[in-house]
């Protein structure tokens, strides 16, 4: 989650509003949804534990170019430098 608050929070910064979506899980019907991300909206993100996650960059920068596009930040699976240069796949 530290991932996307980065993300959205530069995208903010900037006042950039962009579309958020996401695959839903089969338990809820399978399918996307999106949501509208404004500065004008109000967000919260919440952590358990005090532990600061390991910001990994390359996933970093694949939200980040996610969030830049026309069709707005999508979330995927994080990377696992596996080395072979392939984005991951949207979820």
């Amino acid at each position: 989650m530290a991932h996307l608050q980065l993300v959205i929070g530069a995208k903010l910064r900037r006042r950039e509003s962009f579309f958020f979506s996401w695959k839903d899980d089969p338990s809820i019907g399978d399918g996307r949804s999106s949501i509208w991300i404004d500065a004008a909206i109000p967000l919260y993100f919440k952590y358990y534990g005090s532990k600061q996650p390991t910001i990994n960059r390359e996933w970093l920068e694949l939200l980040t170019l996610s969030a830049n596009s026309a069709q707005g930040m999508q979330f995927m699976d994080e990377p696992h430098g596996n080395g072979n240069g392939e984005a991951p796949k949207p979820k």
